[in-house]
């Protein structure tokens, strides 16, 4: 699921073509932009016009190595899954923000269209033209909004149900951070107790050492 999302998102972004990325660098860590650019049988330019575009929304990072060999530095490139679906959040908030707005417009205010144009004006608008088309003079009609207020409150409904698996899915990957997050900071601990512990057997084992022995 959060595969599907997120490549919906970044084609949302930057494109169809290009989000096939998200295949590759799902789910793994500093992927060679050489490797990226073989897979998606494209020029190493072409590539890192990509990653940059997301690197600029901050949902890829990347570290960089110099070719002791040819000279120039390779990148390696990293997706941040927690910052796109949290990318995703915002653009569902918003969109069910617009929609909101739009359907409290539409309840509220009066429609009228002209069939032959295929015009739709708001109430004052007809009214400034004396309730007649200023492109063919047709008298417009009164518009039927049920159906178009019946598509916004679907729509609404629609996003809300994909926010709530964006935010599943974040408490999700959020969880597996804080696991991650807690193993690492406990083999440090480890490491650091077991430099600790040889440290003091050493400084023990140099005083014993230096202590003088007693005389028979």
């Amino acid at each position: 699921m959060q595969l599907k999302l997120l490549k919906g998102f970044v084609a949302e972004l930057i494109g169809q073509d290009s989000s096939n990325i998200v295949d590759i660098l799902f789910e793994k860590k500093d992927i060679n932009e050489f490797l990226i650019a073989k897979k998606m049988n494209l020029t190493i330019n072409q590539i890192r016009n990509i990653l940059y575009k997301l690197s600029t929304e901050g949902l890829v990072s990347f570290t960089r190595k110099k070719d002791k060999r040819k000279g120039w530095y390779i990148y390696f490139w990293t997706l941040n899954s927690e910052k796109c679906l949290v990318k995703i959040e915002e653009s569902l908030n918003k969109k069910i923000s617009d929609l909101k707005a739009l359907l409290k417009e539409r309840e509220a205010k009066r429609y009228y269209v002209c069939k032959p144009c295929n015009i739709e004006v708001e109430e004052e608008t007809a009214l400034d033209h004396g309730f007649s088309c200023e492109e063919c003079a047709e008298v417009y009609t009164l518009a039927s909004g049920e159906s178009y207020i019946a598509e916004i409150k679907n729509n609404i409904l629609k996003i809300e149900k994909e926010l709530k698996t964006i935010k599943n899915e974040l408490v999700m990957v959020r969880e597996e951070s804080l696991k991650k997050r807690v193993r690492t900071e406990g083999r440090e601990k480890a490491k650091k107790k077991a430099i600790r512990d040889k440290n003091r057997k050493a400084a023990k084992k140099s005083k014993l050492a230096e202590k003088p022995k007693k005389k028979k």
